[in-house]
């Protein structure tokens, strides 16, 4: 007489705990091949904490926070351009007219022009180096911005008329979106899971320190050399030589070398990012950045979506429009208005020391990106995206209302303080917006989606170049605060959409991403839908107990 398979009724306590084990075991084995079929393998890592996975991957995350410094200089040339234009030996050195009591002046049509012109660089920078990137590797595009960030540079501190500015402004713009589209991508494949929000959000974090210091460059010599605009485009040339060494010292991404077939490389690159750790196996981490690439070409291979046209198309698609939501919200809530012109439309706003607003509102950016890299693994990136950009909204709304009240003497007051709660805002936005472009995408495609989700930001930061110098001009539009309506209204569909689509990525490796979209888990479920990933790691844990 036999007993059917899992009834130990009658059987002795040691009978009963080998086929208990025996149970967990095939149980296992199920879960391993079922991750498996998802391009899903456990690394080994999966239970540590966060501040627990940056004492053992040391030299991964150290890795990552050096290349994200480069995010400084695309902070601190984006920010340049918003302040001095509003230097006076700039306006002295470029202006071409005079106003009715002879003081010179920059033409609306020549700001547009730079500022335009930089964003249309950007858009060819993100276009075009992913086909540069995916092809010969992500170092191989660092270097290539490089160059075209210092001969932008060059021709900045060798400029003398509008139009020589404008070719550097054009320059300074390919390199900046080329930079924007592959710290991101390179970032999110080499930093740690359970870091990897907070990493990516140390972009945003030097970003942040790179635009600060050069608004504090140009408000020393708005006090003590207030015709000197040289010298903070020269301070330019620090940044651009610590790039370097950092990119020389960065090893290539273990993931792209998968991609590339590159079995070898991709082991010494992981044995310098994680060598050091004790019991560190690189051939096993590779076959699991193997099993995801190759799970991602046979999903792709059936779909008949092999190409890189495929981040239009499908799920892949729905993962291109994820991965720009967060930054495209951006230009809808007033980016260029307190961004590019930040320091322009105080001044023509009446403010007797923008320079000094400007200040004041990237110091509360510095402090709220910190508390924000410091949460990213914690509370997670879809709460911060999501709370940042209707902060921004509000912002924008109440500024309208001061625009068309009786301005009194507390006006003013009011109108640095929700400045200071948009910047707060922004701030989280943008470290979370960025996350999203480097690490929504698939493995295959994270390139091209992330330099096309960026590029579409800046597509409409081209229109919002051209009007907001109008909007906010005294001589034009002069629209003051009311120039809050605006943003206001085109923002709202934003913010409504942005609760809607963008999903929860903490502690999702690559795969799990793959299987949450393929399974077409409701953005806002991502956080509570189990994956077979976790199934894996709990079977795991089961056996250990």
């Amino acid at each position: 007489m036999t007993t059917p398979a899992g009834n130990t009724e009658g059987k002795p306590a040691a009978v009963i705990e080998r086929i208990e084990t025996q149970d967990h075991i095939n149980s296992q084995k199920e879960e391993v091949i079922a991750a498996a079929e998802r391009g899903q393998a456990a690394t080994g890592y999966e239970h540590l904490t966060p501040w627990e996975t940056i004492k053992l991957f040391k030299t991964s995350t150290a890795v990552c926070f050096a290349a994200a410094f480069s995010a400084a200089a695309d902070g601190y040339q984006i920010a340049m351009n918003a302040s001095v234009i509003a230097n006076k030996g700039f306006v002295q050195e470029f202006a071409t007219k005079t106003n009715a009591k002879g003081g010179l002046y920059l033409e609306s049509p020549i700001l547009t022009g730079w500022s335009t012109i930089q964003s249309v660089g950007q858009i060819i920078g993100m276009t075009t180096i992913p086909f540069i990137s995916n092809r010969y590797g992500r170092k191989t595009a660092m270097f290539t911005f490089w160059v075209v960030l210092a001969v932008s540079v060059l021709v900045e501190c060798l400029a003398r008329k509008w139009q020589v500015w404008l070719v550097g402004k054009l320059l300074a713009g390919i390199g900046v979106g080329c930079l924007q589209s592959t710290l991101p991508t390179y970032i999110a494949e080499v930093a740690p899971v359970r870091i990897r929000g907070g990493l990516l959000m140390c972009y945003s974090f030097w970003w942040t320190v790179g635009s600060f210091f050069s608004y504090i460059a140009i408000q020393t010599m708005a006090k003590r050399k207030p015709y000197h605009w040289l010298e903070p485009i020269y301070t330019q040339w620090a940044q651009i030589g610590i790039m370097l060494i950092v990119y020389i010292f960065l090893p290539e991404s273990p993931a792209w070398c998968v991609g590339a077939n590159q079995l070898e490389r991709a082991e010494k690159a992981l044995l310098k990012l994680n060598g050091n750790i004790p019991g560190y196996d690189v051939h096993q981490q590779v076959q699991v950045l193997s099993l995801a690439v190759e799970h991602e070409r046979s999903v792709a291979a059936e779909q008949r979506r092999e190409k890189w046209t495929a981040i239009f198309r499908g799920t892949d698609g729905i993962r291109t429009l994820i991965s720009l939501w967060t930054n495209m919200s951006q230009q809808f809530i007033g980016l260029t208005l307190f961004g590019t012109f930040g320091t322009y439309f105080f001044q023509q706003a009446g403010l007797s020391d923008p320079f000094k607003i400007k200040c004041i509102t990237s110091s509360l950016n510095i402090v709220t990106v910190l508390i924000v890299v410091l949460v990213a693994d914690r509370l997670g990136r879809r709460w911060i995206a999501c709370t940042g950009t209707t902060l921004c909204w509000v912002a924008c709304v109440v500024i309208g209302i001061l625009g068309v009240t009786k301005k009194v003497r507390a006006t003013d007051y009011l109108f640095v303080l929700f400045a200071c709660c948009w910047n707060i805002g922004l701030t989280a936005n943008g470290a979370a917006g960025w996350g999203y472009i480097g690490e929504i995408s698939s493995q295959r495609l994270r390139p091209y989606t992330a330099g096309f989700g960026a590029a579409s930001t800046c597509v409409i930061g081209v229109v919002m170049n051209v009007l907001v110098p109008k909007m906010t001009n005294s001589a034009d539009w002069n629209w003051g605060y009311k120039t809050g309506w605006f943003y206001a209204g085109v923002g709202l569909p934003f913010v409504i959409g942005i609760w809607f689509l963008i999903p929860e990525t903490k502690g999702r490796s690559a795969a799990e991403l793959d299987e949450l979209f393929e399974r077409k888990i409701k953005p806002w479920r991502f956080a509570s839908t189990e994956t077979a990933m976790q199934r894996l790691v709990v079977g795991e844990a089961r056996l250990v107990v």
